[in-house]
């Protein structure tokens, strides 16, 4: 039996050196299976190449799917019905103080994701994608090593797209799982009684709101005088006026000096705008300060791809990057970060490599930030408008003169649009209120148009809806609005 043994060992260590080795050879490469690289694989593959995909996670669909936008909106839509339930109370309909089940409402969560990813896998195995689990990097000009816990593959190419994405901006405090990024924020491992947000952005303010519905008192840090640093004022203000309500504090300029971990909390030492400093404990701290792409993680020089210090690679309006035969698209192209521009770009990547005459050439990408209010805003925004010297005409309408709003019990929004002084065709659109990630959609679609005011105005939109708004807005720049009384400049 001992001659047997020794026998299957050695044919498991030979059957093992044969995997390592294993070549495979490809049109098309895609490194990151997130929103950009698979919609690049399967748009490549209805071309006709031969793609191959790879990616480090079980699962299909990066960041975005599986710890990002998917989950996060999951969650966000829990937090909706919590607080929508309790603002019902003034409006003579009360229900009791909600129970968390957090097993349940994490497996609601990973129900979601699962139910996608296995989607893409269809679509994957559909389109005759092959699949390679591992950590690339290349080694070659075109060539990528593959690598996982059991084998390694070497992947040969005739192109490539990078769509290695990014990753959370590490604060480099060693204190243990208390110290989250948005990924252990989403995993809902407990919920503390306190609990820091450090970083006023889109990503911090979103788990927020999650966490505040879940009944935890969440304080926010920023180190900026503003939340979401970059939006209009007016935009965020209403949000902030809500934030107010609902936080333990808000605190603007302040920065984080120290974490350190205490007996049942991290104790985190704050430092003030005048330079004050103070001590707080929290159960939980979530780290929410940017992201990094993923450029310098790749081993780019021996492709001869150009990458800088802050891991960007440069792309021309192909997504061509300096080496003729590699693309790159998504978060390691740069700002902004968003997973339906690499989309875009994905396509554009997958359609040149083709043979099609395929450039970016989108006028403006819409960016969203899902609170609660949502904001949401396309193209020229004041503050750019100014620093930019564009001159411009501005048409607000405030949603408490919508009918829609009013009977959402929702009316501290508004709707805003800048026109060119010149042409009165539409530049830039910002919408802060329920829904306005939905809306702004039709904004952006105007704005690639070169609609008008009037273009707007005459269209006749369903009453009463929010989206009537975006038509009052285009009225009020008009001077034929009827909802509201606007006197004669």
């Amino acid at each position: 039996m001992l001659w047997l043994l020794q026998y299957s060992q050695k044919k498991h260590l030979a059957e093992k050196e044969n995997i390592m080795t294993q070549q495979l050879e490809t049109d098309l490469v895609v490194l990151g299976a997130g929103p950009g690289g698979y919609t690049a694989a399967f748009r490549a593959a209805d071309l006709g190449l031969n793609v191959t995909l790879i990616d480090k996670s079980p699962q299909l669909g990066g960041v975005c799917l599986n710890v990002g936008c998917i989950p996060s909106k999951a969650l966000l839509h829990v937090a909706k019905v919590i607080d929508e339930a309790e603002a019902l109370s003034a409006h003579g309909v009360s229900f009791g103080k909600p129970t968390i089940d957090l097993d349940g409402l994490r497996g609601w969560k990973d129900k979601v994701i699962g139910q996608l990813t296995q989607g893409l896998v269809g679509l994957a195995k559909k389109r005759n994608v092959q699949v390679v689990r591992g950590e690339g990097i290349f080694n070659s000009p075109n060539s990528i090593s593959v690598t996982n816990d059991d084998d390694a593959i070497e992947v040969n190419f005739k192109h490539c797209i990078i769509a290695a994405g990014s990753e959370p901006i590490d604060l480099g405090y060693k204190v243990g799982t208390r110290l989250m990024d948005s990924t252990g924020a989403l995993e809902l491992e407990d919920l503390p009684e306190r609990m820091l947000v450090i970083g006023g952005g889109i990503i911090g303010l979103e788990m927020a709101t999650v966490y505040n519905a879940l009944g935890v008192k969440v304080s926010i840090v920023e180190l900026t005088d503003t939340l979401i640093p970059g939006v209009d004022r007016d935009l965020v203000k209403p949000l902030q006026v809500r934030l107010n309500h609902q936080c333990e504090s808000i605190m603007l300029g302040t920065r984080v000096t120290d974490i350190k971990e205490g007996s049942n909390a991290l104790e985190v030492t704050l430092e003030g705008p005048k330079g004050t400093t103070e001590i707080q404990s929290y159960g939980r701290v979530l780290a929410a300060v940017g992201r990094r792409a993923n450029g310098n993680k790749l081993y780019l020089q021996k492709a001869g791809v150009n990458v800088s210090d802050r891991g960007i690679i440069a792309v021309d309006n192909q997504m061509r990057t300096n080496a003729p035969h590699i693309f790159a698209i998504g978060d390691v192209v740069g700002e902004p970060m968003l997973a339906h521009k690499a989309s875009y770009e994905a396509k554009i990547a997958a359609e040149v490599i083709a043979g099609k005459k395929s450039y970016f050439d989108a006028s403006v990408i819409p960016s969203v930030a899902y609170t609660d209010p949502e904001l949401a805003w396309v193209g020229v925004t004041e503050s750019s408008a100014k620093t930019e010297g564009i001159t411009y005409e501005k048409a607000v309408f405030p949603w408490a003169a919508s009918g829609r709003s009013l009977s959402n019990g929702r009316s501290e929004g508004f709707t805003k649009l800048l026109f060119d002084k010149e042409t009165n065709r539409i530049v830039g659109a910002g919408i802060v209120g329920t829904n306005a990630g939905d809306l702004i959609a039709e904004t952006a679609l105007a704005i690639e148009m070169g609609c008008d005011a009037s273009d707007i105005g005459l269209t006749i939109h369903p009453h009463p809806t929010l989206a009537e708004t975006i038509a009052f807005a285009s009225e009020i720049a008009e001077g034929t609005i009827t909802d509201l009384y606007m006197p004669k400049r």
